[in-house]
């Protein structure tokens, strides 16, 4: 069950709940609390006295009072010299994850004015909706269910009213929401979560928000001329797929959203090591965040014109499959040759890029789990952005400072044009391991003509092989934010 948040207008004082939390800055027991440490018969500032708890960055601790409160979790956000919408966000995820490890079904969160420093209200609001359910979110359709089940967490109330904090928190409940869809996604195994799968829940979610939709199958796809998706999906035992979504909000030029759809990527003949081969579920993450954006899209209903665009096939092995040295002829009518059969999104995404100039569109961002090498530029910290339109690659990168998706820009200069010529076709699809992340781009910008175009590669962002304090390890839903973020801006 899906995680519900809403606003109240109480005394935190007087509020009766299962399970109080309370966002406080690091230091001293912060002045808002005097009355509900009053309430609480002093248990407050008991515990400030012990200096167990000091309200530093992720720190939690529990009191028990005799009051309307059955149970006060305090959490820290941190030196509140340094509040801001990332470390509300924080703040809120961290409480999140307790209350739904706590067992309880509802909660009331406080974030004290000291914790949220100068961050407006309608931003902390919308931090904190996202963060909640971020941190609240887990996967375990799959486990049977343990002797004691502990209930889930299914209602937040926040403490917080005015219309600046309802705005935000609409906002950041539908982010949050799309959030859940998309990690939903990204999480499931590959012989599950298969091409027609994928296909399925865009045309379920399509349904439900009343967007148009299209979904090509093999038959289709191979009277477009799409021989570069085609071949990725050649040694598949299932079929690829290719979707396009379309909300229409406003008129003119639309934004297109451009997400990599390899439900499970095993190198191909150019098999990848058998070492966390079974992460390459995730290889579909950019079709995930895509179909994320519009499900915050469905709800939000802004004023903007957004297609979507999926292209999604196995890349598998077999007696059908491509191989090294093949050439395939891309929709664009180019062809490539086939350097490595694990560079295989790049050649998804370039029929897609190509058949996103039939909506010439007002730009083209796509989002790819598509290099190792992206990891080496920038960890598991930040994505890169790559792209010849400087002011596009700056507006990017502001949606992913507002959202909390960082990006970094990479460069695109003609030099890395070199490392992709082909002796006998016009392009290939691997340029080797040098600035392989940049020469990567490069290839998709062979593809990109006609438009403003960025590439987002995610593959050190996309999931975690880590647990912390605000969530859990596996699918992190990078691009959904930095995606609402980019439409609203952009929006009419």
């Amino acid at each position: 069950m899906a995680l519900t948040t809403s606003l109240r207008k109480a005394d935190v004082a007087a509020v009766a709940t299962p399970l109080l939390i309370v966002a406080v800055p690091q230091g001293a027991m912060p002045p808002s609390l005097a009355a509900l440490d009053a309430a609480a018969g002093g248990a407050l500032a008991r515990l400030y006295a012990t200096r167990d708890f000091t309200g530093k960055k992720d720190q939690v601790a529990s009191v028990y009072p005799a009051g309307p409160a059955a149970r006060i979790l305090l959490v820290g956000a941190g030196d509140a010299a340094g509040a801001s919408v990332r470390t509300v966000r924080r703040a809120a995820s961290v409480a999140g994850k307790r209350a739904r490890l706590g067992g309880v079904k509802e909660a009331v969160y406080y974030l004290t004015p000291e914790a949220r420093g100068a961050v407006p209200e309608a931003d902390a609001a919308q931090a904190t909706a996202e963060g909640l359910a971020y941190g609240a979110w887990h996967f375990d359709a799959l486990k049977l269910p343990p002797e004691e089940v502990k209930p889930a967490l299914e209602r937040v109330e926040i403490l917080a009213h005015g219309a600046a904090a309802e705005a935000g928190h609409t906002l950041g409940a539908a982010i949050g929401a799309a959030q859940v869809l998309t990690r939903g996604l990204q999480v499931l195994p590959g012989n599950t979560c298969t091409p027609s799968f994928l296909a399925a829940q865009a045309q379920e979610l399509a349904a439900r928000h009343k967007f148009d939709i299209t979904v090509l199958d093999r038959a289709a796809i191979e009277r477009e001329g799409m021989g570069a998706l085609l071949a990725v999906g050649k040694g598949s035992a299932e079929d690829p797929r290719f979707i396009a979504i379309e909300y229409k909000g406003a008129a003119g030029a639309p934004i297109v959203l451009v997400g990599k759809g390899v439900t499970f990527d095993t190198g191909g003949i150019s098999i990848k090591p058998a070492e966390r081969m079974e992460d390459m579920k995730f290889d579909m993450s950019g079709a995930a965040a895509v179909l994320g954006a519009f499900e915050a899209l469905g709800r939000l209903r802004p004023k903007a014109h957004v297609v979507g665009l999926i292209p999604s096939a196995e890349n598998m092995l077999s007696g059908t499959a491509y191989k090294p040295g093949d050439v395939v002829r891309a929709m664009s009518g180019k062809h490539i040759e086939v350097i490595n059969t694990d560079a295989e999104g790049r050649l998804l995404l370039a029929d897609a890029l190509h058949y996103a100039k039939r909506y010439d569109p007002a730009c083209v961002l796509d989002i790819a789990t598509l290099t190792g090498a992206v990891v080496i530029a920038l960890g598991h910290t930040a994505a890169a952005v790559i792209s010849a339109d400087d002011a596009l690659t700056e507006e990017v990168r502001r949606a992913g400072d507002r959202s909390g998706e960082r990006v970094w820009p990479l460069p695109l200069w003609d030099e890395f044009r070199e490392h992709i010529k082909s002796d006998i076709a016009d392009v290939k699809n691997s340029g080797g391991r040098p600035a392989g992340s940049i020469t990567a781009a490069w290839f998709l910008r062979e593809f990109a003509e006609g438009y403003p175009w960025a590439h987002l590669d995610i593959a050190g962002t996309a999931y975690t092989q880590s647990e912390d304090a605000g969530s859990v390890k596996g699918p992190t839903g990078m691009g959904v934010r930095l995606f609402t973020e980019f439409v609203l801006a952009r929006q009419g």
